[in-house]
């Protein structure tokens, strides 16, 4: 059964060390960043955003477990005091297609409201169709896109 648990200290260092490197990957393949740049990017917007770690105000690190096994994790920030954000979710990969996507997005709704939240909202990649499709399952909606266009032919950059 798919539940949420606090992150402890040891996952949250374990989940850091990973996520950083994913985000900057995410950022380099959406071209938002350069691959250069990635690494650097992706620290410094971890360490301005959890500066206190799991401890850091108004953030909530759980882990997704399946009875005790760890399966994944999701980050939930109280924006305000009607709005949160989901900064990450992540199932492991051995664990995906097996609902705990859609279970982990339906208990941090029931944390939401707990929290006195009236709305959630997140980010998801471009290239990421999968989670745009189950958020949409789930009744998220798009409120805004970003979209980007290369205009110089990189033979052309000086």
């Amino acid at each position: 059964m798919t539940a949420l648990r606090e992150m402890t200290p040891d996952e949250f260092d374990q989940y850091l060390s990973s996520a950083v490197v994913n985000y900057a990957n995410d950022h380099a393949q959406a071209g938002t960043w350069t691959e250069e740049e990635a690494l650097g990017q992706s620290k410094q917007q971890y360490a301005e955003l959890l500066p206190k770690g799991t401890d850091t105000k108004n953030n909530y690190l759980y882990t997704v477990v399946d009875g005790a096994e760890p399966v994944g994790m999701i980050w939930l920030k109280k924006e305000s005091d009607r709005e949160g954000f989901i900064y990450d979710i992540c199932i492991r990969e051995q664990h995906q297609s097996k609902g705990h996507g859609e279970k982990t997005m339906k208990l941090i709704e029931g944390e939401g409201r707990k929290l006195g939240l009236q709305k959630i909202g997140l980010h998801v990649f471009g290239h990421n169709q999968p989670a745009r499709t189950l958020y949409e399952k789930l009744g998220y909606k798009t409120t805004n896109v970003i979209m980007a266009k290369d205009i110089i032919n990189p033979q052309e950059k000086h």
